[in-house]
């Protein structure tokens, strides 16, 4: 913001800018000041800014920051039964002329699929091979003034110029993942890799979340390298499904159900946040601390490790949905509300029932053993259920499906779950065993 305020300077805008307590109070010393006729401002990106300036008489224009305007997406979800994000990412791709070839026929997608995320789901490459180096930028005179302003005791590690606050920064960022990651970032976008805390990943999401990157320009840089190069269709489609798909559905998904939505809670889960995601105390868990430290050390971890790891713990110990919501909100670079309520009330969570995942995406230790080295140096065995070197998550899973089978029993993508639950013989000290895993997530001695 502070970056934006003197690039307006330089065009010649007058910029009142303000540091205030609450954005209420800012507001009042400006109208106080300067006595406007009216106040006009860009749509806000969460539920209760609309609500604020709605009760300030503030005037709301749209913001023109995503493809499609969440009024445009309620439109095509009315009527539908269930909304599907791979049926809204066809309608996006067809009607924005995106990797689609036109045919006699009609549309037809490129590449003669319209997903391709088959073949994106190998496992972490063993080969030793390196990584693209996210460019940091160098602090300057405006970054250290805001950085001194802010409190002590604030949560991770101080600034370090990795994430993009300027225009000409984010294009750079832009400029560097097409160039050096896209070409590998659909085969292994679902793996993890101890001591790599992006693989592929584009690191986009916080500068399109601020209006740095408009997602038409990333979509058509993208597409423009596909053109020019032989970059692979299953990264091309794979990252550009996440831009015009995923991030637009939960862009209209968080707008079409709140605000009531904030309070889904389903399976009625309501235990505190494991001690190590507050920073109270370190894991045994590996997999769990390596993706902390990401946290800890880049307010980042890509999507499956939010998914699979982060959030599959909490789904399967029963952490309560609003606090894993505000934590992970305020942890990561891109926590925006609209994006990180949807994704863990409806994805992580299935804390919404299953109004938006067709099922819960809840793992033992055996998925993350699959999709990662975290578990080769670890003390705790994924294929252990019982006894005390059992893998947490696969003690959790088995207790999880037990504790939740009269929810999830009318959910066909889950018959197979819970038949294989129900013929353990030794599910009590499996339950056994996951009472005391959750106790020892909230004391933080596990």
């Amino acid at each position: 913001m502070a970056h934006f305020a003197a690039e307006l300077r330089r065009e010649g805008f007058e910029v009142d800018e303000r540091n205030a307590e609450t954005l209420a109070a800012g507001l009042q010393a400006h109208v106080e000041q300067f006595c406007p006729e009216r106040v006009v401002a860009s749509e806000p990106m969460s539920w209760a800014t609309v609500d604020l300036f709605d009760r300030l008489g503030v005037e709301i224009v749209a913001s023109g920051r995503f493809l499609c305007s969440h009024q445009e997406f309620a439109a095509w979800a009315e009527g539908r039964k269930q909304l599907r994000m791979e049926d809204f990412y066809r309608w996006q791709r067809s009607r924005l002329d995106v990797l689609v070839d036109h045919t006699p026929e009609g549309l037809a997608p490129v590449g003669g699929k319209w997903n391709h995320d088959a073949d994106n789901r190998e496992r972490p490459p063993t080969d030793g091979r390196g990584w693209p180096m996210a460019k940091t930028f160098e602090l300057d005179e405006i970054d250290r003034e805001v950085l001194a302003r802010m409190p002590d005791n604030t949560f991770g590690s101080d600034p370090s110029g990795l994430w993009p606050v300027t225009r000409e920064q984010a294009l750079v960022r832009l400029a560097n993942f097409v160039d050096a990651g896209l070409a590998g970032f659909g085969p292994h976008e679902d793996a993890m890799l101890a001591g790599e805390w992006k693989l592929a990943h584009s690191t986009l999401s916080s500068s399109m979340n601020l209006g740095l990157l408009h997602p038409s320009e990333v979509v058509a840089v993208v597409l423009a390298a596909h053109e020019d190069g032989d970059l692979p269709i299953n990264s091309v489609e794979g990252f550009v499904r996440q831009v015009i798909g995923w991030r637009e559905f939960v862009w209209g998904i968080y707008w079409l159900w709140m605000p009531g939505y904030g309070d889904s809670n389903e399976l009625r889960a309501d235990r505190p946040l494991p001690a190590a995601f507050t920073g109270d105390s370190g894991t045994e868990m590996r997999c769990v601390n390596e993706v902390l430290g990401h946290v800890e050390q880049r307010a980042y971890a890509h999507h499956i490790e939010r998914l699979m790891v982060l959030g599959n713990l909490a789904l399967t110990a029963g952490v309560d949905p609003r606090a894993m919501t505000e934590w992970m909100t305020g942890a990561f670079i891109d926590g925006a509300e609209w994006v990180m309520l949807p994704n863990v009330i409806g994805m992580a969570l299935f804390a919404d029932g299953g109004r938006m995942a067709t099922k819960p995406y809840a793992s033992g230790g055996a998925y993350i053993q699959r999709m990662s080295d975290f578990c080769r140096d670890c003390r705790f065995d994924p294929r252990k259920r019982t006894g005390p070197d059992a893998c947490p998550y696969t003690s959790l899973y088995w207790d999880f499906l037990a504790r939740n089978r009269k929810e999830l029993a009318g959910n066909h993508r889950m018959s197979r779950q819970l038949a294989a639950m129900g013929k353990l013989s030794d599910l009590e000290a499996v339950r056994d065993r996951a009472a005391e895993v959750v106790i020892r997530l909230g004391a933080g001695t596990l």
